[in-house]
């Protein structure tokens, strides 16, 4: 007969989960995003941006000079998703397409004044969230947490594999 599953408590109290869950890399860093991303976008609520929003917009600031396309592949984001989050970020006055000097057919994007300190804000944003979350961890475990899955994706999890059927990711009540 089969083994009877261990169990460890859920933070905050809701319940069990099986330890074959507990134990699965995949399955926490998917729940621990999930989770995290849900409070980034509460958090943001009052910025008028989305935290997509702010990663094309802060991609776009780093090293100025980068292409819808270019932009997509540094985010992680399909192109017509990518076109809708610009349409926003343009509508609000955070940036702007210009032409390429390089490419006619390519526009640029650049972060106008008001992206700029829209990225400060949702910065100072992300690092409260991020220092709420952390802070129920001991610093040095904090520390190797943030060292560790930097680690792992810039190096081993640094290539996204295509796959078929295409993975879905959940977006945040």
């Amino acid at each position: 007969m089969g083994a009877v599953a261990t169990t460890s408590k859920v933070a905050g109290g809701h319940g069990q989960r099986p330890e074959c869950l507990t134990s699965d890399l995949g399955w926490l860093l998917s729940n621990a995003s999930y989770a995290l991303a849900g409070e980034i976008a509460q958090a943001f609520g009052p910025l008028g941006i989305s935290p997509r929003g702010f990663h094309v917009l802060e991609a776009a600031a780093f090293d100025g000079g980068h292409t819808q396309s270019e932009l997509a592949e540094m985010v992680g984001l399909d192109k017509t998703t990518m076109v809708v989050t610009v349409d926003a970020l343009e509508a609000a006055g955070l940036a702007e397409r210009r032409p390429s000097e390089t490419d006619r057919r390519a526009r640029v994007i650049e972060v106008t004044d008001a992206g700029r300190e829209k990225i400060a804000e949702a910065r100072a944003v992300i690092k409260a969230v991020q220092a709420d979350v952390l802070g129920s961890l001991p610093p040095e475990q904090a520390e190797a947490l943030l060292e560790t899955l930097a680690t792992l994706v810039g190096d081993r999890l640094s290539e996204r594999i295509q796959c078929s059927p295409p993975l879905r990711r959940r977006q945040p009540r």
